[in-house]
């Protein structure tokens, strides 16, 4: 390979890692949307997608979303409101 094409000096970040309850929790869900939206903050959604197994925009979701948008307000975290409402965008709220 070309020398031009390899970049000695690049940095790879290690994936992110999502502490989630097991599937069969009742609590899943809430995790999995908190993880989805984390995901999207550092800019790593399919990470968190794997992670989770779900889509960015799954309707399921839309709850647990809305509550995370409704505690980001509470706290005037305006990036995790933006990245909330742009989740329900994409589920088609």
């Amino acid at each position: 390979m070309s020398r031009a094409f390899v970049n000695e000096d690049a940095t790879h970040e290690p994936e992110p890692r999502y502490t989630l309850p097991s599937r069969e929790s009742p609590r899943f869900d809430a995790a999995a949307a908190r993880a989805l939206l984390e995901g999207a903050h550092i800019g790593n959604t399919q990470s968190a997608e794997a992670a989770t197994g779900y889509d960015w925009g799954d309707p399921v979701l839309i709850p647990h979303i809305e509550d995370l948008i409704r505690e980001a307000e509470a706290l005037d975290d305006t990036r995790m409101v933006r990245l909330g409402r742009r989740y329900l965008l994409k589920a088609g709220c």
